[in-house]
């Protein structure tokens, strides 16, 4: 008889702390269920004030918001240059300009159309075959060049996928770090 007794005030301490964070709502839903506890209903009301302290970390939340710096790494590029031949297999072609953006900007000035217009081309010259091998594309870390942890070389023979593609398809890509993370920023 103990035992169920100790189960039953522990269940109705998981049920109070349950109710405090799941907030007013659900407390309310908590107290009606169980009027007989009005002990966990006062628990859930007295935690209340603990979203005061939520209300503290809502005013630190622009410092999550705001996007950290990507690590300096050798694996961070792959990851993002991983990210830019994903998107370019899904003709995703937001995440293609926002991370070939600084490389996309060198061409328009040299008179190649804006980003979206030039890389809407180009997905018409990538063949189905080649689009689906990309969207699961890996990168060989052992053929990447590291110039120094702000440049990174990625040559196409690092780009392992289910298609084959050559310099004129694809090529090989310079990332830097710039403004907090790595960008495809040459293209060869």
């Amino acid at each position: 008889m103990r035992t169920r007794a100790m189960v039953s005030v522990g269940v109705s301490a998981c049920v109070a702390l349950v109710a405090c964070a799941c907030g007013p709502e659900n407390s309310k839903e908590n107290a009606d269920a169980k009027p007989s506890q009005p002990a966990a209903s006062t628990q859930a009301r007295e935690p209340s004030a603990a979203p005061s302290a939520s209300a503290g970390t809502e005013k630190a939340s622009p410092t999550p918001t705001a996007p950290l710096p990507a690590p300096r790494t050798k694996e961070r590029a792959i990851q993002r240059y991983e990210q830019y031949l994903h998107a370019l297999g899904h003709q995703d072609i937001d995440t293609v300009c926002e991370v070939a953006g600084p490389g996309a900007k060198k061409a328009q000035d040299m008179g190649f159309g804006p980003c979206t217009s030039t890389y809407a081309i180009v997905f018409q010259m990538i063949s189905s075959e080649q689009k689906k091998a990309l969207q699961t594309a890996t990168v060989d870390p052992l053929l990447v060049s590291v110039r120094t942890p702000e440049k990174i070389e990625m040559p196409l023979e690092a780009v392992r996928s289910s298609a084959s593609f050559s310099e004129s398809d694809l090529g090989s890509y310079t990332l830097e770090y710039l403004e907090n993370d790595y960008y495809i920023t040459d293209g060869k």
